[in-house]
């Protein structure tokens, strides 16, 4: 029996401001917050809202017979309290129902684990805490960053209380096999590893409003169909995408929300199969194999590769300038270092500074930047700004420590000095302290 398995992306970046030379050690204002608000609030109103009452009215038709699984990153969370609460309220109402699946990834939703494992482990831990906290279940099963996975990766998991854990079906990792059955990570053989199915996610969240595509108009008839195609020959179908596709990819009047209205009745028109969380998929499955994948790979191009965010020198530079502060940073426990310094690792970030794709932009990303060179300048204007208050944060520190001894020197006695008054005392003189 064939199970579906249905998971979005949730996640929304903090905007740098035009931060210039001139406002190095004037003042830290990393963010344009004004921008941040009026895309929150769009996002909110074309996707998040119609979107969850939508799958809400889904769950509740069907009777918890569909089910689906979100990866939100910490900086969506944040921005969905800070602008528009009735959307976190949205997801703690889809949480209530039993029937949604919430996935653990960096709440930062960074690229941690490739230079810092301390950082890392961090955020995983802070992300799986505030999951817990907001929707009252602590995540099993773990998304990285937009799909980026490696065998290290997997091997680090079962530590943090992860069972599953969700990669890219490539092919150049899969060969000849399918990515439509679970397999194990190569190393870490206790762990489930779940494949996006690539070709059928596209299909949904990159090519439905293509009116080239030999497939469109796609209907949800037509993408079930090529699904029950596949039910001798599958254990499980993992569709993952950008939540963005409902309403902003997409809008309303392209059909991708009745779309997928209707896709829940036509996939359980085959009896066969059924709707399921990743979690579900790992505790009624088995792993038919192990999968080796040594580099890292993720669901962003047609390479499958980092180059999104590591394509070039400028996003390396950038990358590397960062976390060799993060030593630092948790050295001096400031929240407000430590709270900048997570934002700062945001991927969003060097994403900006690609030159692979900066001339074709998806619609729903768009890059607040005129050029990758704006936007690694400014990236490197706040970065050097930040570096100036981890220095002024040593100084002070070494302040409060030297102010710390000498008050400890001036209370306590010199060595000899109690000998030395009650000597003087016998002989009847006084004593002056050296």
């Amino acid at each position: 029996m064939p199970a579906l398995c249905l998971c979005f992306e949730v996640h929304e970046p903090y905007q740098l401001r035009r931060y210039t030379v001139f406002d190095m050690g004037q003042n830290s204002l990393y963010e344009d917050d004004d921008r941040n608000c009026e895309t929150l609030l769009r996002a909110a109103r074309l996707c998040y809202l119609p979107a969850n009452e939508l799958m809400l009215r889904l769950i509740r038709r069907y009777k918890g017979a569909f089910r689906l699984a979100f990866s939100i990153s910490g900086t969506a969370l944040d921005l969905f309290e800070q602008y528009a609460p009735e959307v976190l309220d949205s997801f703690k109402a889809l949480a209530a129902t039993g029937c949604v699946e919430f996935l653990g990834e960096t709440s930062a939703h960074s690229l941690a684990f490739l230079y810092s494992g301390k950082e890392f482990e961090h955020q995983v831990r802070a992300q799986a805490a505030r999951l817990q906290e907001l929707f009252g279940a602590k995540p099993v099963s773990f998304k990285h960053t937009e799909c980026i996975y490696n065998n290290d990766l997997a091997a680090a998991l079962p530590r943090l209380g992860f069972k599953t854990v969700l990669a890219e079906g490539a092919d150049h990792v899969l060969g000849w096999r399918s990515p439509n059955y679970l397999y194990s990570p190569a190393g870490t053989p206790k762990m489930a590893l779940l494949l996006r199915n690539a070709s059928l996610s596209a299909d949904m969240g990159r090519r439905f409003g293509d009116r080239a595509w030999s497939g469109w108009p796609l209907t949800a008839d037509k993408f079930a169909a090529w699904c029950h195609g596949l039910a001798g020959s599958a254990q499980v179908i993992t569709l993952c995408n950008d939540y963005h596709l409902l309403g902003l990819r997409f809008s309303k009047e392209t059909g991708i929300f009745y779309f997928m209205e209707t896709l829940p009745k036509a996939l359980l028109a085959d009896h066969g199969f059924t709707w399921s969380t990743p979690a579900e998929v790992s505790a009624t499955q088995h792993p038919v194999g192990e999968v080796d994948a040594p580099q890292f790979l993720s669901w962003e191009d047609e390479g499958r590769d980092l180059t999104t965010w590591l394509g070039n020198d400028m996003q390396k530079d950038a990358i590397h300038a960062l976390y060799s502060l993060a030593p630092r940073v948790r050295r001096y426990a400031d929240p407000e270092l430590a709270h900048d310094f997570e934002r700062l690792q945001t991927a969003d970030h060097f994403a900006h500074m690609s030159t692979k794709w900066f001339a074709h932009p998806l619609t729903d990303r768009p890059n607040p930047f005129g050029s990758p060179y704006d936007a690694y300048i400014t990236y490197m204007n706040v970065l050097a700004d930040f570096e100036m208050r981890l220095d002024a944060a040593a100084r002070a520190k070494a302040s409060r420590a030297r102010s710390a001894r000498a008050k400890a020197g001036h209370d306590k006695p010199a060595p000899g000095a109690d000998a030395a008054s009650a000597k003087g005392r016998r002989n009847g003189k006084p004593v002056t302290r050296p």
